[in-house]
């Protein structure tokens, strides 16, 4: 499955260039707590989280104990991460990567 063409819009690639641009975490703190909620972007951190437990076949059980994702959400992110867009899929690789070359060094 690909890019929901749904959300391609001037805004969107206007977002999305906005966040590109971000050069740092501390960057990143300081646009998001402009742009978002704090609890929008809790659910977001959330949901990263769950993906990356549930790539690593941990039970809903512990999920949900771990981010206090109910089950509907780890289901949600389930479907997303296996049958998504792969966006998923990619920012853990990077993430698991960018780990592994910081303990090398």
């Amino acid at each position: 499955m690909g890019i929901d063409e749904r959300l391609r819009d001037r805004m969107t690639d206007n977002l999305f260039e906005a966040i590109l641009s971000l050069r740092n975490k501390d960057e990143c703190y300081r646009f998001f707590e402009d742009i978002a909620t704090v609890a929008e972007i809790k659910a977001l951190a959330q949901r990263l989280e769950v993906a990356k437990l549930l790539k690593e076949n941990v039970t809903y059980t512990t999920i949900a104990e771990k981010t206090r994702a109910s089950t509907a959400t780890i289901s949600r992110v389930k479907r997303c991460l296996f049958f998504g867009a792969d966006g998923y899929k990619l920012v853990l690789s990077r993430i698991e990567q960018d780990k592994e070359k910081r303990s090398v060094t």
